[in-house]
Parts: C-alpha cells; structure tokens; sequence
C-alpha cells in the first residue's frame, strides 16, 4: 500500500515538473509569436509601400495599345538599324 502511495507522489511530481516545463516553453513561444507577429506587420507594410511606389511608376507609362495612336503595324518595332527582329523589345519587356 505505501509502495502505491510512493509510486503515486512520484508520478504527481513528473506531472508538475512537465507542467513547469510546459509553461515555460509556452511563455517562450509566446514571446517568439509576438515577434513574429511584430516582423511580419512591418513587412506587409513594407510590401504595400513598394506596391505604392510600382503603382505610381506604372501611371508614368502609357497603356498598352495606346503607344502608336495610328494603328500602323509595326510602327513601334525596334528603332531602325538597331538590329533587333520585329517585336523582340516586346519580348524582352514581357519577361
């Protein structure tokens, strides 16, 4: 019977050492999480803030189709003698 009782404040001690542990590792990650959330607002706001700075490059160009305004084909080919085939600088923009 006292073995019983032994072998039962042992166990309960294992359990409060795991609890102990278990708590301190949580208190750890919950210190990690919030770092982690900390970091990852700092880099969506950084993402939207380049967004921002793309989007208002982007208005600086013309839309596409509206460069020739004539409807010539081919106008916008490549500058004369610069050696590039018809629409390569389409294809090099495009990549």
């Amino acid at each position: 019977m006292i073995s019983e009782f032994q072998d039962l404040s042992d166990k309960i001690d294992r359990l409060a050492q795991l609890t102990q542990s278990l708590r301190a590792e949580n208190y750890l990650l919950r210190q990690a999480n919030a770092l982690l959330s900390a970091e990852n607002i700092a880099f969506k706001e950084r993402l939207n803030q380049a967004q921002r700075r793309v989007e208002a490059l982007l208005e600086h160009f013309p839309a596409p189709g509206a460069e020739g305004g004539d409807g010539s084909a081919g106008a916008d080919e490549g500058a004369p003698g610069d050696g590039a085939a018809p629409g390569a600088r389409d294809s090099e923009a495009s990549q």
